[in-house]
């Protein structure tokens, strides 16, 4: 599958810190990528709705982690699914009476545009579930031959697949809820605990039968179908990064069951092996609500910009929040990140300012300490404030600082001035 341009990214005076992240699984700072080679899974989108404000924080949250990795000097690849065939895709074309196939293709290209446009670093390996689907057999019937997946016969088609929990000594290490919280968000979050013929009730869909009117391949041994949400995430972060990685991200609404799941599968099929860490972003409200497709209380990038929004001002407004912390979207937050860029801006204009060593330091130092986006921005609002303030001597103001900002806030932060 294709990605989008990647952009330009400054080089910068000196390197950065190593990158601490808050791991979600125990709540502890951790080094996001202790060796040299820095390895990130971040879960795509499914192609309708795109790209969304949630979507994009997402997104514009593990970008800065990959351009704090660039900046230590490590050797980074990051991989990237999009869910291309899924119910709720599905569900949609029925619903609006668009083919599947090209209402997906119109949003993955809609998606590559935003993502474009907010700078963001795109993946070394992208790989649709489509394109997956052949790797995807070889691992639900490899899990079958190990005993740790079974069929559950349907009424309606052939034999769907399930993988089998049991087996899976560390399963529920990565959200740690406790059983009733797994059952209802399993339930709430495309599962099925209510299934006749299943081992268990959060047992999680491998292979589904191919139905009557819904799109199918051939799953050799399996019979034909398509792949069920969790697998999919894992082969491709498997086959694109090797086991184990070092960072497996989305939105914390992800953490179960998909990263549960996704994990246990991947450590059934590479002997206990699956992502170090796991990072979660919180979620972007509108309204009092969470900005989610069910309820439809979406504000879309591509709207945005088709307003006369510039995108950095979108990406500023983001980075304005914490990236693990809910927050609302509102009018007052837009016009906030314009008047910030506008400023920014302003303060780089000149061939002269105040000293930008400290600026640019403090900015490494505040993505060092898990991301924090907003002490960063800080940073660089103190800056501009000295620069645009004239109460800098003469004779203290250092040529080429404007550029140095400028470099910095472009390749550590993604802000184009």
């Amino acid at each position: 599958m294709l990605t989008w341009p990647a952009p330009q990214i400054p080089e910068l005076p000196g390197e950065g810190r190593p990158i601490q992240v808050r791991d979600s699984s125990t709540g502890e700072l951790v080094v996001a990528a202790p060796g040299q080679d820095a390895r990130l899974y971040v879960c795509g989108i499914t192609p309708y709705d795109a790209t969304h404000l949630g979507h994009a924080s997402t997104y514009v949250a593990f970008d800065l982690l990959l351009r704090g990795w660039i900046d230590e000097g490590k050797t980074v690849r990051y991989a990237s699914n999009v869910t291309d065939v899924d119910d709720p895709l599905l569900e949609r074309a029925q619903a609006t009476g668009v083919d599947w196939q090209d209402l997906a293709t119109d949003q993955i290209a809609l998606y590559r545009e935003d993502m474009t446009a907010l700078g963001v670093i795109p993946p070394d390996v992208y790989t649709g579930a489509v394109e997956s689907v052949p790797d995807v057999v070889r691992a639900v019937e490899a899990l079958v031959a190990a005993g740790a997946a079974y069929r559950v016969p349907s009424v309606d088609a052939g034999d769907d697949y399930y993988a089998d929990l049991s087996v899976d000594p560390d399963f529920g290490r990565v959200a740690r809820l406790d059983a009733e919280t797994m059952r209802t968000f399993f339930g709430e979050r495309g599962g099925d605990p209510d299934r006749p013929g299943k081992r268990h009730e959060l047992d999680p869909l491998l292979w589904r039968a191919a139905r009557a009117g819904e799109p199918a391949w051939d799953g050799g041994t399996l019979g034909a179908g398509r792949p069920g949400w969790h697998i999919e995430c894992a082969v491709i972060a498997r086959d694109g990064l090797g086991l184990p990685f070092d960072v497996q991200g989305g939105g914390n609404d992800l953490r179960f069951p998909h990263h549960e799941m996704s994990t246990s599968h991947a450590r059934l099929l590479d002997e206990g092996h699956g992502a170090r860490t796991h990072v979660h972003t919180g979620m972007v409200g509108l309204h009092g609500e969470k900005m989610s497709k069910s309820l439809g209380n979406l504000v879309l990038v591509s709207r945005l910009r088709e307003q006369g929004v510039d995108p950095m001002a979108v990406r500023l407004a983001i980075l304005a929040h914490h990236y693990a912390a809910d927050w609302e979207w509102t009018d007052t937050v837009l016009a906030e990140a314009v008047a910030r860029w506008e400023r920014w801006r302003a303060a780089v204009s000149g061939n002269g300012g105040p000293a930008a060593d400290d600026t640019l330091a403090a900015i490494r130092a505040a993505l060092a300490d898990d991301l924090d986006a907003p002490r960063a921005l800080r940073a660089v609002d103190a800056w501009a404030e000295l620069s645009l303030s004239g109460s800098v001597p003469d004779a203290e103001l250092v040529e080429g600082a404007p550029g140095v900002i400028a470099r910095a806030v472009n390749a550590l932060l993604g802000v184009r001035l």
